[in-house]
């Protein structure tokens, strides 16, 4: 109890509980003041990501709708590989298969045409038969349906 009388000394004297109150208050003021101004700040810089990341999805999106625009159309513009009336629409894996020489009756060629725009690459899939048509393991099968 001996090393507790100074600091019992200072709140008996006059206004030691007061002052003890006030730095309380004080703290507790502090406090409430730094989550009010985090959360000011987390609000601000939500708010900015927010509205970065929508101008990318709107960026990405737009991206997208001219790169399914171009595939609709390639046919018809020039330099395509192809004869439009000899095309097929696939989708997926590639986004053409072409047929050269059907529309005279005598298929000399068959053309995988995937359609890219922009930066954008092949995917995965793409690529691998990309590989496989270009090491020539490609065949030609006939499926009779069991009816």
């Amino acid at each position: 109890m001996e090393r507790f009388r100074p600091l019992a000394r200072v709140f008996s004297e006059q206004g030691g509980v007061v002052w003890l109150f006030a730095a309380a208050v004080v703290l507790v003021l502090v406090f409430f003041a730094g989550m009010k101004i985090g959360a000011l700040l987390s609000a601000a810089r939500t708010g900015r990501r927010m509205k970065q990341e929508r101008a990318e999805a709107v960026r990405r999106s737009r991206a997208v709708l001219g790169g399914q625009m171009a595939e609709k159309i390639s046919p018809w513009l020039p330099d395509f590989p192809a004869d439009p009336t000899e095309v097929h629409f696939l989708g997926s894996p590639v986004d053409f298969i072409a047929f050269s020489g059907a529309a005279s009756g005598c298929v000399s060629e068959v053309l995988f045409i995937e359609v890219k725009t922009g930066a954008s690459r092949l995917s995965p899939v793409e690529e691998s038969l990309q590989k496989a048509v270009e090491q020539g393991r490609v065949r030609y099968t006939v499926y009779r349906p069991p009816l």
